[in-house]
């Protein structure tokens, strides 16, 4: 594997290193970091009743996108 060598400032040295598992390399926080996250690691965040109030919000955004999509498409 080829490596680059990259400055960074003092600031961001000490954050990548307070992130940083002493098993880990700098290349490895970096990536973790950059990653992308998987949808799983979001579990838990919202508490039920947070949960259940965005649930309904995203049901009545479809509906009222699904209405309003039904408008403009019977308008043709």
């Amino acid at each position: 594997m080829s490596t680059k060598t990259i400055s960074i400032t003092e600031e961001a040295y000490t954050i990548l290193h307070s992130r940083k598992e002493s098993t880990e390399s700098f290349s490895q926080i970096i990536v973790k970091l950059a990653g992308k996250k998987e949808l799983a690691s979001f579990y838990g965040v919202l508490g039920k009743e947070r949960a259940d109030l965005l649930e309904k919000a995203i049901f009545q955004e479809r509906e009222q996108h699904q209405i309003l999509h039904h408008q403009r498409v019977s308008r043709r």
